[in-house]
Formats: C-alpha cells, structure tokens, sequence
C-alpha cells in the first residue's frame, strides 16, 4: 500500500503509513503541501475502497501503546546466582552491561513508534531513566482486570517478554492526561473513535453509602441490560411473580396427598418472603398487604404488585404493575429461584454435621501456689 501510494502522490518527502486497525490507517506527511496535495486532490481509491480522509488536528494525533504483561525492568535469573568480581573494572563492566541491555531494549520500544509504555509489575529506576531520556510515557497497573480492560479499549495485545513490539501488537489511544478528580489525581485515557468498547462512568456523592447506592445501582442496570441482550422476557415486579407462584403452588398442593401436600404448601410459603420484605421496608403492613395480593390474584389479575408509593388508597397498597412499568427480568428471576431451591435441598440431603470439638482426656489439675 505504501508504495502504491507513494508512486502515486510523489511526495516531496516521504509518508508513513500505519495501520491502526477496523480500517483504520494514519497518513503522516513531512511536508504541508504534499498534505493539501492529497487532500485536495480526493477522492482517491485503493483496492477498489474509497479512502475517506480526516486532517487531524494537533492534538488528534493517536499515540501509540505498548503493554508488558511484566515489569519493565533488568531480567533476572529463575534461580540463585553467584558472580565472582576479582576487581573495579569487572564490576564496572557487569554494571554497564546490564545498563546497555535496558537501553537496548527502551531504544527498541521507541524505535517501534510507541510513546507510552504500560508495565503490569514494577518499573526500575534504570528503565525510568531510559524512558525519560527517549521521551516515552510510563503507566503502571498493577491489576491484571484493569490491564486487560486497557487492552481492550486500545486495541493492544499485552507482551509477556521484554522485546521490541511488533506493529500488530502496537495499540492506539487518542490523549493521556492526569487530571484530578474529587480531590484525587488520576491518568485519563481517552480513545473515543473507532468504535470503543470501554467505558468508565465518575460518580459523586456526598457520603460513601450514597457511592455505594450509586455504584450498585449502575451495576445491577448494565447487568440487567447485558441480559436482556441474551433473553429480553419480563415479568411483573414488586412481588407479583412471588405470590403469583405462591398461589399456583398452593392451588397443585390440594391435588397431592400424604407428606408430600405439607412440603409444597411450605414452599409456597416461603415466595412469601419477597413480599413481606418489601412492605416492612416501605412501612407497610405485612400480612395486610400480602392477604390482600392473594385476593388480587384469585380475581384474575396477576399483574398486581405492591404499590410503595400508595398513591390509591382503595387499593389497599396493591397496584397493577404493568401501568407504572414495574418488571422484573425473567432470566435472573428464573436463575434466583432454581439456586435457591438447589441451595435448600442441598442442606437437606445433609445426614450429619460433623463438630470440630477439644480431644477428650484427664482434665489438668491446679498445681499448688508457689509451684512452676
């Protein structure tokens, strides 16, 4: 591509061409007129694709990223080592060959055409000098999740060896910034072309319970939404689900006989939990709002729920669902009940407990006072 292009445009110096991935190529040129040049001369086509042009401004330009899996350091041997110094110049020779290797090895990054180098362990202070002396940045995440999550959002592949980085295994990141947010200084990636797929969310909040609030509640919606994604089927919420298969349980009770009719009615019983949770937190009447969601149901409802908000008093705190959009995912309700009911039966197949207790023998007797 290069030389198709190169013999096409004559520039008057040369172009850099760099794969950035999702047919993506940055152009660099080394001379203004050779970029008005193609730029005004558009459109062109390569391979029968039609190259679409942007003119990135300065600061546009995308940097790229080289990721190490380990630290950026001198390697070290698996095992013990000995090394016998007789005299200075050896020690002075050992000392500046193991500086030429980490100079060796930071010149190779820079020449790759990286600017940023991201370690997943510790940086030594050689390599740091090294680094400054070449002008790369250096970011350090120590967390294996966070290392992947950069990964991803730059296109890098995470090298497990000190070496020079192929272009394949070079990713690309628009800025990186230290900013500070709530009082805390952080380093801002910001990749926000090329379709990225990562995305961080600040939250702020007066206390660390609100956070918490905050936090679990933008958890439990990207959770809900990557479900949905796979099985989209609702069900009613605020308890209607509950004691909708509260009831059905009950009604099949009456058709069995023997033992096995007390078990399943204290199964239903035990659907009564959602409900009564929900109404003592909302300072409801537990059994009134709970009798009253049985009579609902029995009249052929079963979308009815309990209204927190108790805005219809003639309802008795129970209100239709489905007119103020109150549902519940069928997937998680689905996998909620079948692990409680394995995790039940699970400690009812339990024959014995076993008890950790102190061995048995003589119990030792109280030596006199004034004896060891």
């Amino acid at each position: 591509m290069k030389n198709t292009l190169a013999n096409l445009w004559h520039p008057l110096r040369c172009v850099q061409i760099l794969n950035m991935g999702e047919n993506r190529y940055l152009f660099r040129f080394f001379n203004k007129v050779d970029i008005d040049r193609v730029i005004n001369g558009a459109p062109w086509a390569f391979n029968n694709h039609w190259l679409v042009f942007h003119h990135l401004a300065i600061n546009e330009d995308p940097m790229q990223v080289a990721v190490f899996a380990i630290g950026v350091d001198s390697s070290a041997t698996e095992t013990k080592g000995i090394v016998l110094i007789h005299s200075a110049e050896q020690l002075e020779n050992y000392a500046k060959t193991e500086e030429a290797k980490v100079e060796e090895f930071i010149k190779a990054v820079a020449d790759s055409g990286a600017k940023v180098i991201v370690s997943g362990g510790a940086v030594g202070e050689m390599a740091l000098h090294f680094c400054d002396r070449y002008k790369l940045m250096v970011l350090k995440i120590s967390s294996k999740f966070e290392l992947r999550r950069f990964c991803r959002t730059t296109g890098t592949s995470a090298l497990l060896k000190l070496s020079q980085p192929k272009p394949d295994d070079l990713g690309f990141v628009d800025s990186i910034s230290v900013e500070e947010i709530g009082g805390s200084r952080v380093t801002v990636v910001r990749s926000e072309d090329g379709g990225n797929k990562v995305a961080t969310v600040v939250l702020r909040g007066s206390t660390d319970s609100i956070l918490d609030d905050l936090e679990r509640a933008v958890d439990d919606g990207v959770n809900t939404y990557k479900a949905m994604c796979r099985d989209s089927r609702i069900v009613p919420g605020a308890a209607a689900t509950e004691i909708g298969l509260a009831r059905r349980l009950k009604e099949f009770s009456f058709k069995e006989t023997g033992l096995d009719q007390y078990a399943i009615v204290k199964f239903a019983e035990s659907f009564e939990l959602a409900p009564r949770t929900l109404a003592e937190n909302a300072g409801l009447k537990p059994m009134d709002i709970i009798s009253n969601l049985y009579e609902k149901h029995a009249s052929g409802n079963a979308k009815v729920g309990i209204d927190l908000r108790g805005d219809d008093s003639e309802d008795c705190g129970c209100k239709d669902v489905s007119t103020v959009n109150v549902w519940d995912l069928y997937v998680t309700k689905f996998f909620a009940l079948k692990y409680a009911a394995d995790a039940a039966c699970t400690v009812l197949r339990v024959d014995q407990i076993i008890m950790a207790k102190p061995a048995g023998g003589p119990a030792r007797r109280d030596q006199p006072a004034g004896m060891d």
